[in-house]
């Protein structure tokens, strides 16, 4: 992230152990216990190492990649059948447990909670005014980790009181998710009480962002009410920005809509092709999504995975902006400038518009530098969430999730012509046409139980979880997820 690029040497030692070992089930050398115990010592090491603690939140690309490949919305794409096999495998959903995406991962989430852990363990060694505020972000963090954990598998081992060391090695075992999503629910209220409602550098964790995953959490769990509640502390906070497209340019990083965003810089020196993604500040994300071989105008180069499929293109309506803001024609494009492009594996002539290469907006090395932030959460999706919720609690305020809804398409179509009736299927449509290709139409399919008949390849009782790393199950003898 922006800010997170000046790490002290201390925490670096701290945090960054072997990229060799397991995340969860340490084989880490122990040495650096005797730092700790001389480290804590000033407010500054405290904020030195709560940056650390985002580091992880960068890494973690394939989440958003996936989260529409394992969906209808898009193709594995790539180079070949062979191109990361990871990703075709979960494009075919014939993924296993030795899937290296799935494996990293797993490892990344685990890496952001312990260091989340470190911090918890040595809270009590210096007191100082900001503690409280700091720790609020420690939490909101741990918070993220396990949500995405439990998205993506479902019940997982949890841990909050230290990190994990060499002796806890096969020593883990999975705790239900109700338990761990009580844990989130924990961590984020605690994170509510203490967190500022603004924050001087942008990307850190607030109040509000704290509220809104809440409220996410309560929807995924289907506490409607909770989450209706929880969600309308956000309401009014933040604004639409005009135009749906500006928020996904350079200049609209940060703006009145965004509610968490993941900061990247195209300036970092780090550019280690041996230790990607943790060995970058920039967005490694974005060089995926772009078109091969690319000549042209406004775009650079990439690797085209991720291909919105033309079944997605197509189900925009007339006039809805949100179609070419986020899907490429490059048909159309290719014909207003000459533009041209080497045809990749499933190429359907479309791509990901929000998080596509651009000319001019990575760094020495390009494919890892790019600054494109990734937008967590958007008003908007705030917005459609609280209208969900509204409507599907056990005392439904339809007036509020009709207001909700209208605003997200008025500003899609520039009118209030073309407003539909607030049903449960008419919003969980219209966050696909406002969130596509940012990586939640998986988990959104999933947790309304639409997945079986939307996905292909999908598999009812299996694959609305990912399989447990089989390293995981061998280390440790966790238990794994059913039909893998």
């Amino acid at each position: 992230m922006k800010f997170f690029k000046h790490i002290t040497l201390v925490s670096m030692l701290l945090f960054l152990t072997s990229a060799c070992t397991d995340y969860v089930n340490y084989e880490a050398i122990e040495n650096y216990e005797i730092t700790a115990d001389v480290y804590f010592q000033a407010p500054g090491d405290y904020e030195a190492a709560v940056v650390g603690t985002y580091d992880p939140i960068q890494w973690l690309y394939m989440d958003v990649l996936i989260g529409d490949i394992a969906s209808d919305n898009s193709f594995s794409g790539g180079e070949s059948a062979t191109d990361v096999i990871g990703v075709q495998q979960i494009d075919e959903m014939t993924h296993n447990p030795n899937n290296d995406n799935l494996t990293s991962i797993y490892k990344f989430l685990y890496e952001g909670i312990n260091r989340a852990n470190y911090l918890e363990q040595n809270k009590s060694k210096l007191e100082f005014d900001s503690k409280a505020a700091l720790y609020g972000e420690v939490y909101f963090l741990r918070a993220y980790y396990y949500f995405e954990l439990v998205k993506f598998f479902g019940d997982v081992p949890l841990f909050t009181e230290t990190r994990l060391t060499a002796a806890d090695s096969g020593t883990l075992q999975r705790s239900p998710k109700s338990e761990v999503y009580a844990q989130i629910e924990l961590d984020l209220q605690n994170a509510i009480a203490t967190l500022p409602g603004s924050q001087s550098q942008k990307g850190r964790a607030t109040k509000f962002a704290a509220q809104a995953l809440l409220g996410k959490v309560y929807l995924f769990q289907d506490k409607f009410t909770e989450s209706a509640d929880m969600l309308e502390n956000v309401i009014g906070v933040y604004s639409l920005v005009n135009n749906y497209e500006d928020q996904f340019l350079k200049a609209g990083e940060n703006g009145s809509e965004s509610v968490f965003e993941v900061q990247y810089t195209n300036t970092s020196e780090w550019w280690d092709w041996g230790f990607t993604p943790q060995g970058t500040e920039g967005n490694f994300g974005v060089i995926h999504n772009g078109p091969r071989a690319f000549d042209g105008p406004t775009y650079a180069s990439g690797w085209s995975f991720n291909i919105p499929s033309a079944d997605l293109y197509n189900s925009f309506e007339t006039g809805d902006s949100r179609r070419d803001a986020s899907i490429l024609n490059f048909e159309t494009f290719a014909t207003a400038t000459g533009a041209s492009y080497a045809p990749g594996y499933k190429d359907t002539g479309y791509f990901n518009n929000k998080y596509i290469p651009r000319a001019g907006e990575s760094g020495a090395q390009t494919e890892l530098n790019y600054l494109t932030n990734y937008r967590v959460m958007r008003y908007a999706d705030v917005l459609l969430m609280a209208a969900e919720a509204n409507l599907r609690s056990a005392s439904p305020n339809v007036a509020k999730a009709q207001n909700y809804l209208d605003q997200v398409r008025d500003r899609a179509f520039g009118d209030d012509l073309h407003r539909v009736t607030a049903t449960n299927e008419a919003i969980w449509d219209e966050r696909n046409f406002e969130l596509s290709m940012e990586g939640h139409r998986f988990f959104d399919l999933v947790r309304t139980g639409q997945a079986a008949s939307k996905i292909s390849g999908f598999v009812a009782g299996k694959n609305e979880v990912f399989p447990i790393p089989q390293q995981e199950v061998d280390i440790s003898g966790l238990t794994q997820n059913t039909g893998y």
